[in-house]
């Protein structure tokens, strides 16, 4: 009878205090979930050997990363367990899936050391994560962004390159060093239709159709490599992309 009048009272307690799960917290979760299944369809893709439709379905995880952070803070529904999905989502999709997608593509033939690259490329997506959850620092990303990351490597699969399997291998641990390092690359959250300098934007917007038109399945590669190379220099394009008088405020 003592456990049948409590279990009683835990139902009666959990119709008190359960609440309905609202849309504003519910939404960008579903809009992860969208990153996250890219992820896992592209590793599904992998392994039916349709490795160009894997690497697009990394592209396509970025567009649902970009916009669950815009819906939690347009509907202000943001949550930790909203931030601690997001990364686990982010793991797959740019951690996972882009080494598995590697590995089978272009370090397979090195065995052991293909192995590694593959496994540490993922390691440091891991680790980047972690670090982006605990410590917050304003300004430009410490370190390359993983999407960014999984996006680089994906495209050579793109471009169709055949490079050297040990030159694959070296990239994808460059690649992994850079996503742990401190370098600094550029944050473009700050930039929003009153702090953006028109004529940079649509010059930038320019330079993305050009190499689309003229490099065609090489422009991501080279769209990203440019990216890379800019946090190597310190070149910062959320910065160069400010109005002056956006820029003189946000220092203040």
């Amino acid at each position: 009878m003592g456990f049948k009048n409590f279990l009683q009272r835990r139902r009666r307690l959990g119709r008190i205090t359960r609440k309905p799960v609202e849309l504003r917290q519910l939404a960008p979760n579903m809009v992860t979930s969208g990153n996250l299944l890219c992820g896992i369809f592209s590793l599904m893709l992998v392994l039916h050997g349709r490795f160009i439709p894997a690497a697009w379905m990394i592209f396509f995880a970025v567009i649902f990363d970009g916009f669950d952070g815009k819906v939690a803070r347009m509907l202000g529904g943001g949550s930790q367990f909203g931030l601690e999905f997001d990364s686990l989502a982010d793991l797959v999709s740019f951690g996972v899936a882009p080494s598995i997608l590697l590995y089978q593509v272009c370090v397979r033939e090195l065995y052991l050391a293909g192995a590694v690259s593959s496994c540490f490329f993922a390691l440091c997506v891991a680790l980047r994560l972690a670090r982006f959850n605990i410590v917050h620092v304003p300004g430009p990303f410490q370190g390359l962004p993983c999407p960014a990351g999984g996006l680089f490597v994906a495209s050579f699969i793109i471009a169709k390159l055949n490079l050297p399997s040990w030159v694959m291998a070296l990239i994808l641990v460059c690649t992994g060093l850079l996503m742990i390092s401190s370098i600094p690359y550029a944050n473009m959250k700050k930039l929003t239709k009153k702090t953006a300098d028109k004529t940079k934007f649509f010059a930038l917007l320019s330079l993305i159709a050009l190499s689309s038109i003229f490099l065609r399945s090489a422009a991501p590669l080279f769209l990203f490599a440019l990216y890379i190379i800019s946090g190597l220099i310190r070149f910062d394009w959320g910065e160069w992309l400010l109005r002056p008088e956006a820029r003189v405020k946000d220092s203040k």
